[in-house]
């Protein structure tokens, strides 16, 4: 009995893989067309991005400050503070800029294009647009799949500078590390490859957190419950491959 349940629980998920990897295929397909309307792209990054970006700053800013104390209490251990600005910019740079951001973003963007695809399904509306001949993955999922895409690696960015500036405020007006020494270890530690890697990461983390939040939004059930649970799924789905795919990176950048 335990041996049938874990074979259909790995059918299932792999119909479910194989599912979304034919919906990003399609996905692509439209998403050059979909280039061709500017307008509704850049109203998506901002509706992933700037709306997001209250909350990227706040909790940059916080996570930040926490990796000063935490950095500094470290490295006080064995006499380098000075080397907080190096422990701050990699940890910001490499991990927790892209990580944290996509978790943010899953649980704010993520969620809100689920339900809005969701709701336009529970609405008919999209099926309106199959009867006028008109693509609901060109003018509808597209869009708004590019936008996160393109919206997750700005929003990193943004992140990781906030970041810096926080453990800057820790580092050197609480703590008192000289100032110069934060800034020049800073600069001599951080290479292209960092900035790279960190880069690398905010872009496949879009394409995962959009994709995932795009499909289940699209293929959610036509009714209240249904939207619900699609929200959900995006948020949890998001969230495990990030941390998944975060490994694999790392593993292959070293």
């Amino acid at each position: 009995m335990s041996n049938g349940r874990e074979h259909g629980f790995i059918v299932g998920g792999v119909r479910r893989m194989g599912a979304i990897l034919l919906f990003l295929f399609r996905l692509l397909g439209q998403s050059v067309p979909a280039l061709g309307r500017p307008g509704l792209i850049i109203a998506q990054i901002y509706n992933a991005g700037g709306r997001s970006l209250i909350i990227i700053m706040l909790c940059g800013l916080f996570v930040g400050m926490v990796l000063g104390l935490q950095g500094f209490q470290l490295l006080q251990r064995f006499g380098s503070e000075e080397a907080l600005g190096s422990a701050a910019a990699l940890g910001l740079l490499k991990e927790l800029g892209p990580v944290v951001t996509a978790l943010l973003f899953a649980g704010r963007a993520g969620t809100a294009l689920t339900s809005e695809i969701g709701l336009m399904r529970a609405t008919d509306q999209l099926t309106a647009m199959e009867i006028m001949s008109v693509d609901p993955l060109r003018y509808v999922a597209a869009p708004r799949f590019l936008g996160g895409v393109i919206a997750m690696p700005l929003l990193a960015a943004i992140f990781s500078v906030i970041g810096l500036f926080g453990a800057q405020l820790i580092g050197v007006q609480l703590m008192h590390v000289d100032q110069g020494a934060f800034w020049s270890q800073l600069q001599g530690s951080v290479e292209l490859r960092d900035v790279t890697e960190g880069l690398v990461k905010s872009f496949v983390f879009g394409i995962t957190c959009s994709l995932i939040a795009v499909h289940e939004g699209y293929n959610a059930a036509p009714t209240a419950a249904g939207v619900g649970l699609a929200t959900t799924r995006t948020v949890v789905a998001s969230s495990v491959m990030t941390l998944l795919l975060d490994y694999v990176l790392t593993a292959f950048f070293l």
